[in-house]
């Protein structure tokens, strides 16, 4: 059997209006990150935040290329897996800054751990990636198939005919 509820939309509207503002607090903290704040030694700083390394991807040379910035990472803390045609890169900035350091009067450079997991396009040689770290941004690269790779289209013209 069902039961019959009172519908009562002030409760409702409550309910609702806490888990949108629960929504858009996560949603800023991860763009804009933590809350600023004054320390004690009087250095403007952001709290530790989560933070995604920027991702490129394209195919040149018939290799699929992903480029993945990180700056300020140890290659050594960064870890690559590969599950199927899923790529996940995990990895950790350490905060490398001293509040007591002469003149250092702002800090908001991100930090901590990130992972990004990445669906690679199908047709992909995955067994044959290379991973190569050089001035902050990981390089990887897989052979791309035949399938995979861009193919030109022409665009035929049709010449319109004038009227007599």
């Amino acid at each position: 059997m069902f039961e019959l509820k009172k519908w009562e939309p002030l409760r409702d509207l409550a309910s609702f209006q806490r888990e949108m503002q629960r929504d858009m607090d996560d949603f800023f903290r991860r763009v804009f990150g933590g809350v600023s704040a004054l320390t004690p030694s009087g250095i403007f700083r952001r709290e530790a935040r989560e933070w995604y390394p920027v991702i490129d991807c394209f195919i040149k040379n018939n290799q699929f290329v992903l480029h993945a910035d990180l700056p300020g990472v140890d290659p050594k803390n960064v870890d690559i897996s590969l599950t199927g045609n899923m790529l996940t890169i995990k990895g950790e900035r350490k905060a490398e800054y001293d509040e007591k350091k002469e003149g250092y009067l702002f800090h908001e450079t991100s930090y901590g751990t990130f992972e990004r997991t990445l669906e690679l396009p199908e047709g992909l040689d995955v067994n044959k990636v290379r991973a190569n770290y050089r001035n902050g941004i990981l390089e990887l690269t897989m052979p791309a198939k035949a399938e995979v790779l861009p193919k030109k289209i022409k665009v035929e013209v049709e010449e319109m005919k004038k009227a007599a």
